[in-house]
């Protein structure tokens, strides 16, 4: 897969492509049968399949830390997608400029001239251009004009649910993983490299492999029994936290924090991922570490039976 990174970077496609548009936070079961769509399409065409996302998200430049937390950060969407049949992945930076572009220009300058699309697949309630006047009639109408196929993605089901990036993140904020893998197609999980905390772990006992997440807030928060790849090919289980470690700091960045059971080793500047098994609880502030201390036995015993099944 060939990575793009801005519409600078993109030399028109003389023999044209088919294109999806969207943010594609997650990755999802709905996602990836849009992309399996377009793809079959591609090889009908004998044309490239191109994705075209937006960093930041949308919500994210105009809401800030008010955006809906986000399932998945720029590189693991990148990982994600390259395990797909698409041939190029588009990288839009979303700012000011982006967000004044007035629809018709964009169709014309970026969908016409640079992409030359001949089929497009974007969601039903998919908007675009300044004020948000572009819409999916917009682009049917114009495809009309210029010569090219648009289509709705329509709703994707899955347990009699239409599969979405809101459900998923309603579905991890309530502690519901089960459900939020029946969506995703698959478990929730965190990609990051591994970097030196301040090791209070190891003073009473349970060393955590702290996770670079960067991102703003995240759907999940609290403990959760989990497993860690991306070391030797092997899949390793432990017990996370995921929040702002009130007993200690309180403060306002999120941590990912892991223990995996029966393993010594150091494994910093890893990038590993991450996988939610299942929520024991809730983050809580403790009086004392001895009471942080019986309530990790406890996480920890719980966490292995959830493992052991």
């Amino acid at each position: 897969m060939r990575l793009i990174r801005g519409l600078s970077h993109l030399k028109p496609l003389t023999n044209g492509c088919v294109l999806t548009i969207g943010n594609f936070d997650g990755l999802h079961s709905g996602h990836r049968a849009v992309i399996s769509q377009l793809a079959e399409r591609g090889r009908d065409l004998g044309l490239p399949v191109v994705a075209m996302i937006f960093e930041p998200q949308p919500l994210e430049y105009f809401l800030g830390e008010n955006a809906p937390a986000r399932l998945t950060c720029l590189r693991e969407k990148v990982i994600r997608f390259s395990k797909l049949p698409v041939d190029d992945l588009l990288i839009v930076r979303f700012n000011q400029y982006f967000a004044d572009f007035d629809a018709e220009r964009f169709i014309e300058d970026v969908l016409v001239e640079k992409l030359n699309v001949k089929y497009l697949v974007v969601g039903d309630d998919f908007h675009f251009g300044k004020a948000r006047r572009g819409t999916t009639q917009m682009l049917k109408e114009k495809g009309d004009f210029f010569g090219f196929d648009v289509e709705g993605t329509g709703s994707y089901q899955v347990a009699g649910l239409r599969v979405s990036s809101t459900l998923i993140r309603d579905a991890l904020g309530e502690g519901d993983l089960a459900l939020a893998e029946k969506l995703l197609g698959s478990c929730y999980s965190v990609c990051g490299r591994v970097a030196h905390g301040d090791k209070r772990g190891r003073t009473i006992g349970y060393p955590t492999a702290n996770i670079q997440m960067f991102r703003k807030n995240t759907p999940v928060n609290g403990v959760f029994a989990v497993s860690m790849t991306g070391i030797d090919g092997r899949e390793f289980e432990g017990v996370a936290n995921v929040g702002t470690r009130p007993t200690f700091d309180g403060g306002s960045k999120v941590i990912l924090e892991v223990h995996l059971f029966d393993f010594d080793r150091e494994i910093y500047g890893r990038y590993v991922e991450v996988h939610f098994k299942q929520k024991i609880r809730d983050e809580m502030r403790f009086q004392s570490l001895d009471e942080l201390k019986f309530q990790i036995v406890k996480d920890v015993a719980q966490a292995k039976a959830v493992c052991s099944r």
